[in-house]
């Protein structure tokens, strides 16, 4: 990480202010701004994480409309979400130009480092990509299963629940892939070939986490209704439909801890102590130290929906 920065002056004895500092070519006001109080961690530690992740990050995020979590003051404080380009997005952030029934509406998409960068000035904590690509806006490439638990639940439940989903997708010959949020749960995603359209993809996805709910309709519920989710682990299939989005694979959180959605292995979830189990500070050494990427083949995979399939989902 290199640049020329311009420093001010700060109290006697205490670290000089920077109120500018340039960093691979991006402009950053108040670098040293902190973003998570609890860990003290500021604007150029985030820049630091992502020039150390950028090419973990990338692959799932290029070419995609992205939903951003902008909190400028920190995840304490005020926080927003953006969904589309507007005045005061540098140049780095691209856009995509995507038509909507009253037109075309442009979206915000990160196509490389510099733009990751970019997006750390703006105050963005957390990424959320469709599940589609702006090529294709109308052929998503993956299903995304979000195990989203009450509180009462168990950690073990929620890895038994998603080891569940993951043989119901084996069942109909689906390979998927696990990943924990930073959250309170776990995303089952599968990885698929861009044939379906919106509406087929969240039926698939709803058939799926519907017949994994009637197996134990006491632990498991589809319904988003505050009353069924009490003491039951939530099986979303809401976010494979046209506009949502979920959060990026190494993406951090605004939640205290500064923790990191996250992809594990299978084997590796149940030896998790949690869904926030990953950092900020810890995610770049774990990502250097794997022996192999537990996600490579999210990228690769071209799985699709057979006749077969269709029929025992009930499609």
């Amino acid at each position: 990480m290199t640049g020329s920065r311009t420093a001010g002056t700060g109290a006697k004895g205490a670290a000089p202010d920077t109120p500018t500092v340039m960093i691979d070519g991006v402009t950053f006001t108040h670098p040293d701004k902190v973003l998570w109080p609890e860990q003290g961690l500021t604007k150029r530690d985030l820049v630091a994480y992502y020039n150390k992740m950028a090419d973990r990050i990338l692959p799932h995020v290029a070419g995609r409309p992205v939903t951003l979590l902008r909190c400028p003051s920190g995840r304490q404080a005020q926080c927003f979400v953006q969904r589309h380009a507007g005045e005061g997005v540098p140049p780095a952030v691209k856009r995509i130009a995507l038509r909507e029934p009253k037109g075309a509406v442009e979206y915000l998409t990160v196509d490389d480092r510099r733009g990751l960068l970019a997006m750390v000035q703006m105050g963005v904590l957390e990424l959320h990509p469709w599940g589609a690509r702006g090529d294709r806006p109308d052929r998503p490439d993956r299903v995304v299963l979000d195990l989203d638990p009450a509180d009462t639940v168990p950690w073990a439940a929620v890895v038994e629940a998603a080891q569940g989903l993951r043989r119901i997708f084996a069942e109909v010959g689906f390979e998927s892939f696990a990943m924990v949020t930073g959250g309170r749960g776990i995303h089952v995603t599968v990885p698929m070939a861009r044939r379906l359209d919106w509406d087929q993809t969240q039926a698939f996805a709803k058939a799926v986490a519907t017949r994994y709910a009637d197996t134990d309709p006491k632990r498991f519920t589809v319904s988003p209704l505050k009353t069924a989710r009490i003491g039951r682990i939530f099986i979303d299939p809401m976010r494979n439909a046209r506009g949502s989005s979920s959060v990026a694979p190494y993406s951090p959180r605004a939640r205290e801890g500064a923790t990191v959605a996250t992809p594990v292995g299978w084997d590796e979830l149940a030896t998790l102590a949690g869904p926030a189990a990953f950092t900020v500070q810890t995610v770049p050494e774990r990502v250097r130290t794997l022996q192999s990427d537990p996600w490579a083949q999210v990228l690769v995979l071209q799985q699709t929906l057979t006749a077969a399939a269709k029929k025992t989902l009930g499609l």
